[in-house]
């Protein structure tokens, strides 16, 4: 443990917040609310898939409906528990921050919030600024 090398006090700081992430996880848990904006996008958690082939005994899978020709299901992974209070939000919780949040930026890719209309799936409060269109 040297002060004068960068990279050991680059890690210090690090290895602080991976601690104090694991400690908040244990005491209080992490979080993460997705809200699904636009019409006709539905999401629901349903014990079993047609698409997908659980990877553990009793996995759930998020079901979304996007607007695609086929519902997407996605397998929720261990230590995450997810919920739907509305059709329209998904309610992640977990121990470990970091797969809650992989998890949630996984629904995301299917409909990340476009700069037009204002719809996508937005995670933890995430907003965007609108443009106007493009006038010839």
């Amino acid at each position: 443990m040297d002060q004068t090398v960068r990279e050991q006090r680059e890690m210090w700081g690090t290895t602080r917040a991976y601690l104090q992430n694991h400690i908040v996880g244990v005491s209080e848990g992490h979080t993460a609310i997705l809200r699904l904006v636009g019409v006709g996008y539905r999401a629901t958690i349903e014990s079993s898939a047609v698409t997908v082939s659980p990877e553990y005994p009793g996995q759930q899978f998020v079901s979304l409906k996007l607007g695609y020709s086929h519902p997407i299901e996605l397998g929720i992974p261990t230590g995450v528990k997810a919920s739907t209070p509305q059709p329209t939000r998904i309610l992640l919780e977990g121990v470990e921050k970091e797969v809650v949040n992989q998890f949630a930026a996984k629904i995301r890719m299917w409909r990340k919030p476009e700069p037009y209309k204002g719809k996508g799936i937005f995670v933890n409060g995430e907003t965007i600024k609108l443009k106007a269109k493009k006038i010839k």
